[in-house]
């Protein structure tokens, strides 16, 4: 009924003669202020006692020396095997408590930091937490008695990432009866790199019913007056046991940092305890070094062994002052007036006519900070961090300071500036000279505003970075130097430190110049001296005889900032053309190619479109699936970058993949992209997790033909190769140049238009450096456009007075698209072709020609014999041969029958009768004569 009874209940069971009638309690609802609880036996509220605390209606829990009683931790992986394999990976993972925080688990198990709690009425738990690393997936989420979870939004239920070193506060509405609250964990260690852990401190539930007792104030902290609703930490060098009132100072020679519940003997001071500063420039333009102790100072000098603080140093000249500064007369450096450069040595002056100040900073001289930097100390546990300063002027070098702990995260900040323009799809750039000397665990962090950019851990020789700017923004650049990440008691790192000994940003609209550069001017043609420059329009260079602005020639683009000559016009690679600004160099996704008299053409439009390959899966030690996801722009949009990668990691809900997605935390867009994807595991995620996104390709180099080395099948077909080669000039750790991509896109028709994506087998992971990746794209759409060349002709057989022609592709067919197949067409046609009829009648004449020619040669050729018969005859009666009946006719006779041979002379013998025939004719004719 909303209501309770007080009901008596004897100590010995069967004695209840004599017992208070039963009375009403407090409603069900009830419950006390701050600083005070419920005495049972008067049903009122009353102040807890010193040295105690109350929260009235609320839980608070801030004690992390252990894990409090009703929290439970539950370890288990994020993709366990068929088996329960993951029990005993994951037995070690666990919330670590901290002493001031509650530490997350580091590897990739999933580990669920649960507590139940019974509200009698709406109420709320708020938490407070760091949650510095996007490698590490962390929700908080609530469910009902019956396990159900309840209804959340996003924002409540994905916990948005921190700062190095920010805590923020997370708040979320309760219902009434039994809260089930779930802080979950899972670490994503695919590139191998240890995640920082979440920081969870100061969680704080109410709602709940009264509270019949006050809290007693933990070791090292004390609750000075009765009804207090919190606890405040004993000061440096006190100290006080559980549910103290006060605190206690420490014995001599004894010391405690805030918080402490006991005291350590002060040891002996050395090199660790003391650190050297740069005094400011005083007015003769001297600077010397002094030794400061370490605050708070823990050590002894005067005790054995004890190391005493140096001498201050000799005075020595003040470094010059930076580019674009000037000395004052009080030996102060300041920014050179609008329009005027200098080198640091010299006097601010002002640019000639047809120049202009070349904006920027450039720091390498450091006897005080800059007025646009800012230094800063924050510790998680420590507020004596606050105060102090985080890096030190050193002269030719800035350095990190002492700080008060070794896991202070010592801050240096280079306050927002706005870019002045785009050149080449660069707004500025900020490079940075570095080295860290560290003996433990140190990292160094380089952000811009809130967000990692590179990190470097342990120790690094002296070193140059540069990171590009490709949007307009006010941006901070922050350095943030941790030498440990471990809470200890004594300083061990305290000597290691970073340098930073140059930095450098260019396209600063409120920055200083150190040169001038030539300008264009107007009006035109002058170089008198106030003539003003004026800013040459996107893709226009200054003319170096007439400083006018003339447009970049044709398919070339504008490389770097400086804009003076043509030469600065640089031609785009080839097969790329410019757009209209000459900003940058693209590929309209056609290509040509002339060989053996033949030109292809390609058209590669079909392949334009993102495009995705998905490598995998891999298994890290622990046995958690991942893929490596490649989004691929061929030729992206007119030059801009189509291929987009997302870390969703702190942003996965459980909301339906169609509707429109809350921005995503990070996200880059490039030509090639990789993400490392571990895929849902069905216990309330909606999507994969995508995390580790990087840029393979932001500039597109050009296309060739040439054949690389053999990581492909060879190509069989009689097409040729098209490379496209693309750079990422932002350095890493591991690709000091940056990366390069190359993408073979090869004719296969038996792929869609879309095709096929593959990387090299000899490098699964489409790279084997890890600095340059290679692609195969096989695709119909690949083969170029058909020809006349493409096809040949078919004739049919005259049937019927009609013959058709068909037209049908070589095999194999080596195109697409382009000219189409002639239609198949039909002709009249005869039986008899004219030409035959021709060749027949021709034939027949020449054969009865030969028939004649041979029957009158013949004929000739028997009366020839005749007569050389009787000429024989004749030469006989004239050599006096005896007399004989001669059967020879007369001379002028024709002979009636024909001569009959006894053997049938050859046509060879016929020509030798012939030929001594008309001999013997010519001998008679003499003896006549």
């Amino acid at each position: 009924m909303g209501s309770r009874w007080r009901v008596t209940i004897p100590h010995s069971p069967g004695s209840c003669s004599d017992l208070p009638p039963p009375t009403k309690g407090t409603d069900c609802s009830f419950s006390c202020p701050a600083g005070k609880f419920l005495e049972m036996s008067t049903q009122q509220c009353t102040s807890c006692a010193a040295g105690s605390y109350s929260l009235g209606s609320g839980l608070r829990f801030d004690q992390w020396d252990a894990v409090p009683a009703g929290f439970t931790s539950l370890a288990s992986l994020l993709d366990p095997g068929p088996n329960g394999e993951d029990l005993q990976a994951c037995n070690s993972s666990s919330w670590t408590p901290q002493g001031v925080y509650l530490e997350s688990n580091r590897d990739e198990c999933t580990v669920s930091l649960v507590y139940a709690v019974h509200l009698e009425k709406l109420g709320s738990v708020s938490f407070t937490y760091q949650y510095p690393d996007n490698n590490i997936f962390f929700e908080f989420y609530v469910q009902n008695e019956q396990c159900q979870e309840m209804a959340q939004t996003d924002d409540q239920k994905w916990i948005k990432v921190t700062s190095n070193g920010e805590w923020d506060t997370h708040t979320v509405s309760l219902k009434s009866g039994t809260n089930i609250l779930y802080w979950r964990t899972t670490g994503i260690l695919v590139g191998g790199k240890m995640v920082k852990p979440v920081l969870l401190k100061n969680i704080q539930i109410e709602g709940v019913a009264y509270t019949s007792e006050c809290f007693p104030c933990r070791p090292g902290w004390f609750s000075p007056t009765p009804g207090s609703s919190s606890c405040q930490p004993c000061p440096s060098n006190t100290f006080s046991s559980k549910g103290a009132s006060s605190c206690t100072p420490c014995p001599q020679h004894h010391y405690s940092h805030e918080g402490w519940a006991e005291c350590k003997v002060r040891p002996p001071c050395s090199e660790n305890d003391f650190f050297q500063i740069h005094t400011a420039c005083d007015s003769e333009g001297k600077t010397q070094v002094l030794y400061r102790w370490v605050e708070p100072k823990i050590c002894v000098e005067n005790v054995t062994g004890a190391v005493e603080l140096p001498a201050t140093g000799q005075r020595e000249p003040c470094p010059p002052c930076n580019p674009g500064y000037y000395n004052s007369n009080d030996s102060t450096c300041l920014p050179c007036p609008r329009g005027t450069h200098s080198d640091g040595t010299n006097a601010c002056a002002k640019c000639l006519a047809g120049t202009e100040p070349v904006l920027g900073y450039e720091y390498k001289w450091w006897n005080v900070l800059p007025s646009n930097m800012k230094t800063s100390c924050f510790n998680v546990g420590n507020s004596k961090c606050d105060d102090m300063n985080g890096w030190e002027a050193a002269g030719d070098h800035v350095r990190s300071g002492a700080g008060s702990s070794d896991n202070d995260y010592l801050i240096l900040s280079l306050v927002p500036a706005s870019l002045s323009g785009m050149t080449g799809g660069e707004f500025g750039r900020i490079t940075f000279v570095f080295e860290t000397i560290c003996s433990g665990d140190c990292e160094l962090y380089f952000m811009m505003s809130t967000t990692v950019v590179e990190s470097w851990e342990g120790s690094k020789g002296k070193q140059s970075y540069s990171h590009s700017m490709t949007r307009n923004a006010s941006v901070a650049y922050t350095w943030a130097f941790q030498r440990t990440n471990r809470a200890l008691d004594v300083r061990r790192y305290v000597s290691d430190m970073v340098k930073l000994y140059s930095i450098s940003v260019t396209n600063v609209l409120d920055g200083v110049a150190s040169a001038c550069r030539v300008c264009a001017l107007v009006p035109e043609n002058s170089r008198r001296a106030g003539s003003s420059c004026v800013p040459c329009p996107a893709g226009f260079y200054i003319d170096r005889d007439t400083n006018r602005c003339l447009e970049c020639p044709p398919n070339t683009h504008l490389a770097g900032r400086h804009t003076y000559g043509q030469d600065t016009c640089v031609a785009c690679g080839p097969g790329s053309i410019s757009n209209k600004e000459h900003s940058r160099c693209y590929s309209d996704c056609s290509f040509s190619h002339t060989e053996n008299n033949r030109t292809l053409t390609f058209d590669l439009s079909p392949m334009n479109d993102v495009a995705s390959l998905i490598i995998g899966p891999s298994f890290t030690s622990k046995g958690t699936k991942y893929l490596h996801l490649f989004n691929i722009s061929l030729c992206g949009h007119e030059g801009k970058r189509a291929a987009v990668c997302t870390d969703n990691v702190t942003d996965v809900s459980s909301k339906d993949d169609q509707s429109d997605a809350a921005p995503f935390v990070n996200s880059v867009d490039s030509f090639i992209c990789q993400s490392t994807i571990i895929p849902a595991d069905g216990r309330g995620f909606r999507m994969a997790i995508s995390s580790q996104s990087i840029s393979l390709a932001d500039t597109f180099v050009g296309t060739m033909l040439d054949k690389l080395k053999n990581l492909f099948p060879e190509n069989s077909k009689d097409v040729p190769d098209i490379n496209f080669f693309y750079r990422s000039l932002q350095a890493t750790a591991s690709c000091d140049q940056g990366r390069s991509s190359v993408i073979t896109v090869r004719c296969n028709p038996e792929k869609s238009e879309r095709g096929e994506l593959s990387v090299p087998s000899s490098c699964p992971a489409g790279t084997c450096d890890g600095c340059t990746f290679h692609f195969l794209w096989e695709s119909a759409g690949a083969c170029p456009r058909c020809t006349k060349d493409d096809y040949h002709r078919i004739e049919g057989a005259c049937k019927g007075g009609a013959q058709e022609t068909l037209y049908v592709w070589n095999e194999p067919k080596l195109c697409t698209k382009g000219e189409a197949l002639p239609a198949r067409s039909s002709a009249a046609c005869e039986a008899i072709a004219l030409w035959l009829k021709v060749g027949v009648g021709g034939g027949a004449f020449v054969a009865a020609l030969l028939v004649s020619l041979t029957c009158y040669f013949w004929k000739k050729n028997k009366r020839l014999e005749y007569k050389y018969s009787r000429l024989v005859m004749s030469a006989n009666k004239e050599c006096e041969l005896p007399a004989a009946d001669s059967c020879a006719l007369a001379e002028g006779e024709e002979a009636d029958d024909d001569v009959v041979y006894a053997q049938k002379p050859t046509l060879l013998g016929k020509l030798r009768a012939i030929a001594n025939k008309v001999s013997t004719d010519a001998y008679k004719t003499q003896r006549r004569s």
